[in-house]
């Protein structure tokens, strides 16, 4: 594929799983093979990743993703976005407060046969945390 078809599925890939929450998505996006980062919990397969992108979505129903840059290069995509969700549900062990959080991240996808087949992503989970009150702020 091309950089700007890896990018094009990128973009679909965020609009489709997780801006609208169509978790049965992953499956058009993602290999089967797929390898996600470690998530305490939760196998490191595609169906590991699916109960990971679900049970977010249980915690932040109304999460939101919006790439603000996005770059290629040959089989890799990077982007930087902003993401945004109120806390509704269970969140890695801590209750829902209702609190609205804004956080950033830098993802890196490698793209393989039209499919994604890695991701690693790096969250500000502290300023994330912060403002759900399960950290104080120094």
């Amino acid at each position: 594929m091309s950089v700007k078809e890896n990018k094009t599925l990128v973009r679909h890939c965020i609009e489709e799983v997780f801006n609208k929450g169509n978790v049965a998505a992953t499956d058009e996006f993602f290999a089967p093979d797929f390898a996600p980062p470690i998530q305490p919990g939760v196998t490191r397969d595609i169906e590991g990743y699916k109960q990971f992108v679900t049970t977010f979505f249980s915690a932040l129903p109304d999460l939101h993703v919006t790439v603000e840059d996005m770059v290629a290069e040959g089989d890799k995509v990077v982007f930087r976005a902003t993401n945004s969700g109120t806390h509704k549900g269970e969140f890695i062990g801590i209750a829902p407060t209702g609190k609205h959080a804004t956080w950033t991240e830098i993802s890196i996808w490698l793209i393989e046969g039209g499919r994604i087949v890695e991701v690693w992503t790096e969250v500000d989970k502290l300023g994330h945390m912060q403002q759900l009150g399960a950290i104080s702020p120094p």
